[in-house]
């Protein structure tokens, strides 16, 4: 059972309601999201382009472009290095484009997630020389490669690297961290400790567009061909799952903007292989659906094809490509589902229930979506989870995490047993020798400081509103807050005993309940759940038995009142609009 609770934080979100003309629910949300400052409210609630930073006051960011004008002005060969994922992809074709538009000499290679691995390496670098490359410009990946860059330098290659990935350190006896850095000729990366640009949550492609800006400016290429690379930066900062404020959002409003008319090719025929042009596209289509086709195929075969569909000009290998994947993101989700159902049998038949920490051997899932089934895990367990596959080297896989669980900082502490890990607090990726598997479930689970209670799932409501409240006018206001995503998800509201005055199982595979609630002051109101069907009817059984459940059912008066959580919406069926509310939470 998870345990609730409202959000509280102090703030005078009355003034912040008056001072910006919006009403007090919107100023309170706001505020639960941290968005108090004047100037990032101002951002938030007009996201346009002339309120993103100064691109020259990231670190090396002008330095980037002028050996970049400088290469292209002489002709010198140009070669972009990116990353397998949604982030690597775009960001490398960010690049090219616009290099390209600058009349560049440019390539690009993207590594095989599993014969290369992650980001630039000595190979990599190896066909660089064969082919004459002059300079290299990775994105997405190259901030922790010092070494290769480092051979790179020997062999006389121009380097530049973008990323936004958290800066490499080596640490002492005494737990002393000290930061380190290759030998690029430039490093364009916000979250260096020198770098003075006050967003620090960019993704990949973020950083590559403010390269791109100072380019295009030095080429005096109009902004608006910079601002219109916008609707691609908002995949990569969706799909990245980057905090939605500040520059991202700016990036995601208007990218989105820009998407639902977009003249790329590629993308177009891809939206209609996913049956979405009929659909005003959101970033939960960037996140659902575009997205994971684009990063299917660094999975399952090459990136190198998500790249070429943005790419191509021409319509029929657009469609050819789109389809390619689309099956091949068929083909994942279908290896995902395996994959998480052969997770859960041993974790269920094995003493692993008991853990607070989960080390799962599935030697038979694909090397590349054991990040996919480990975040599925840890969505059903609520525990940190670690998921292993064999490979020619021993055992690899990543991890995800829950909050108040820092996974890179734990994983250090195992280090001695590791070959390889790196990551964050959330996530991470490791690798080991098989006969050590078990040594790292008993050390990570001997060391953690996760109680019990931490391990009780958490539902955070923005407020209480009554159901009366809730009107079309109202849910106008909340699109305000749009688009939703990490850390500014869809508000939350909640309600006492609510009243269920009639439900039905709907939907082609009878997973959807609709439901009518009748509020406080008499009013009815239609609801809608996409949950566990089962879990809720075992809710009500419990509570109030089977007849009352039957009554609900069948819409006799009942005694059936649950507290919901929930976030108001707006139904369109038919031609007919009316105001509903989505459930996610009962109790």
């Amino acid at each position: 059972m998870e345990k609730w609770f409202i959000k509280n934080i102090r703030a005078d979100y009355k003034a912040i309601s008056k001072s910006f003309g919006i009403n007090e629910v919107i100023g309170k949300l706001l505020v639960n999201r941290g968005i108090i400052d004047n100037t990032l409210i101002k951002s938030f609630l007009n996201p346009k382009f002339e309120k993103m930073h100064d691109s020259k006051k990231m670190k090396d960011a002008e330095k980037a472009s002028l050996i970049l004008k400088d290469k292209i002005e002489k002709k010198r060969k140009i070669r972009i290095i990116g990353d397998y994922d949604v982030d690597g992809v775009i960001s490398t074709y960010l690049l090219f484009t616009a290099l390209k538009r600058c009349g560049a000499d440019v390539d690009y290679d993207i590594p095989d997630r599993v014969k290369d691995g992650y980001g630039i390496n000595k190979n990599i670098i190896d066909k660089c020389i064969m082919d004459s490359v002059n300079t290299i410009i990775t994105c997405d990946n190259g901030i922790s490669a010092i070494e290769p860059i480092n051979y790179a330098k020997e062999a006389n290659i121009t380097v530049i690297v973008t990323d936004h990935h958290d800066i490499p350190f080596v640490e002492n006896e005494k737990g002393e961290r000290t930061f380190v850095s290759s030998n690029a000729d430039a490093i364009v990366n916000p979250k260096q400790i020198e770098c003075a640009y006050p967003f620090k949550s960019l993704c990949g492609a973020g950083v590559v567009f403010k390269l791109i800006e100072i380019l295009y400016a030095e080429f005096k290429i109009h902004k608006e061909e910079c601002y219109n690379l916008s609707q691609f930066v908002a995949i990569a900062t969706v799909c990245d799952v980057v905090d939605l404020v500040d520059e991202n959002r700016i990036f995601v409003k208007n990218g989105l903007e820009l998407l639902n008319n977009t003249r790329n090719i590629g993308l177009r025929a891809l939206i209609r292989q996913t049956a979405i042009d009929d659909k005003k596209i959101s970033t939960y289509h960037l996140g659902f659906v575009i997205g994971p086709c684009i990063n299917a195929t660094g999975r399952l075969d090459t990136a190198k094809r998500g790249l070429q569909l943005l790419v191509t000009e021409n319509e029929n290998e657009a469609v050819r490509l789109s389809k390619e994947l689309f099956d091949f993101n068929n083909e994942r989700k279908e290896m995902t589902q395996k994959g998480v159902e052969s997770a859960i049998n041993i974790i269920e038949n094995t003493n692993m229930t008991k853990d607070k920490v989960f080390v799962v051997y599935v030697p038979e899932v694909h090397e590349s979506i054991v990040g996919i089934v480990a975040g599925r895990i840890r969505e059903k367990y609520n525990v940190p989870t670690i998921v292993l596959t064999k490979t020619e080297n021993g055992a690899k896989g990543s991890g995800r995490s829950i909050e108040g669980y820092n996974m890179f900082e734990e994983l250090m502490k195992c280090k001695d047993i590791l070959l390889n890990f790196g990551g964050h607090p959330m996530a991470a990726g490791l690798s080991l020798e098989e006969n050590n598997i078990n040594n790292l479930r008993e050390q990570l689970n001997f060391n953690t400081k996760l109680t019990d209670e931490d391990l009780i799932p958490k539902i955070t409501l923005d407020m209480g509103m009554p159901l009366e409240h809730i009107s079309y006018d109202f849910v106008k206001d909340l699109s305000i807050l749009e688009p939703f995503g990490k850390a500014n998800p869809k508000p939350i509201f909640g309600e006492k005993k609510a009243n269920i005055v009639s439900a039905k199982v709907i939907g082609q595979n009878h997973n959807v309940l609709k439901i009518k609630f009748f509020s406080k002051n008499r009013r009815y109101i239609d609801g809608i759940f996409f949950g566990d069907i089962e879990e809720f009817q075992r809710l009500v059984i419990d509570r109030y038995g089977t007849v009352e459940l039957n009554k609900m059912y069948s819409g006799i008066e009942n005694n059936v009142n649950l507290d919901i959580a929930f976030y108001p919406d707006i139904n369109e069926y038919n031609g007919n609009v009316s105001v509903q509310i989505v459930v996610q939470y009962f109790r």
